[in-house]
């Protein structure tokens, strides 16, 4: 079997894969000093849980966008499953083309989504990654990167109200009633949530204006089912498109 990982700025995905089938799927807090151990102890109880044993995983695929956190999850692999992982960067194939003016400021996970989208979706495509931060990625018909948008993401832009207003109390982000709200959880509520809809839309439309043409538009990260259910520019809801782009780079690779 083989396990994708995918370190984001405020979760780690985790996915376990049988040939193409995703067997089972886990997130955890992305915590910088936690130590090799701590994150093993947590990796070996969720197989565990799910009726798995280190000894299932032969194989391992890695991305990630927090540098101190690569070495110490190659470290866990190498020193419980004795496997060198597959960290996606450079010398890596990936089967995308970069058309950014500086390949390198691209990444890794970005990269990622790029490879699976393309192999499952083809044609033009944008990639919208509602997480920590909101990204836009535009792939070419080609499967080329050509580049993006980025903005905060909805919980961060939302913890930044809560910080800096202090008569605002933190609310969970849910789907609005109404765009009117009759009450201040109401009013923020309707205000992130269909505020970012309102971004999605619009920055979708310019992307879509400069390619000329249609483009399918996939959703994925935490909040992609939440914006999803409100605006109808978004084709196709992918929370997995991470770990899918992770097997098909460790396949790339394999020989």
């Amino acid at each position: 079997m083989l396990l994708a990982v995918d370190i984001g700025n405020t979760d780690t995905a985790l996915g376990v894969f049988k040939n193409e089938e995703l067997r089972a799927t886990w997130h955890m807090a992305t915590v910088i000093h936690r130590m090799v151990d701590e994150y093993a102890a947590l990796l070996l109880n969720l197989l565990h849980h799910q009726g798995l044993d280190k000894s299932d995983i032969k194989e391992v695929a890695l991305c990630s966008v927090v540098p101190p956190l690569t070495a110490t999850f190659e470290e866990l692999f190498q020193r419980y499953f004795y496997i060198s992982p597959l960290v996606v960067g450079a010398g890596v194939k990936t089967g995308v083309r970069i058309r950014m003016d500086n390949p390198k400021e691209v990444g890794a996970d970005r990269i990622v989504n790029a490879a699976a989208a393309h192999h499952l979706y083809r044609g033009p495509i944008i990639i919208t990654d509602l997480g920590t931060a909101t990204t836009f990625d535009t792939i070419s018909k080609e499967g080329d990167y050509l580049g993006g948008a980025i903005a905060p993401g909805i919980n961060t832009a939302a913890e930044a109200l809560f910080t800096r207003a202090a008569m605002l109390p933190r609310v969970e982000l849910v789907h609005p009633k109404q765009a009117i709200g009759t009450n201040t959880i109401a009013a923020m509520q309707s205000g992130i949530v269909f505020g970012y809809v309102g971004l999605v839309e619009g920055i979708v439309a310019r992307i879509q204006q400069e390619l000329g043409g249609k483009a399918k538009v996939v959703a994925t990260g935490g909040y992609a089912e939440l914006i999803a259910k409100e605006t109808a520019v978004i084709n196709i809801v992918n929370p997995n498109l991470t770990l899918i782009g992770l097997r098909l780079i460790y396949l790339m690779n394999r020989a």
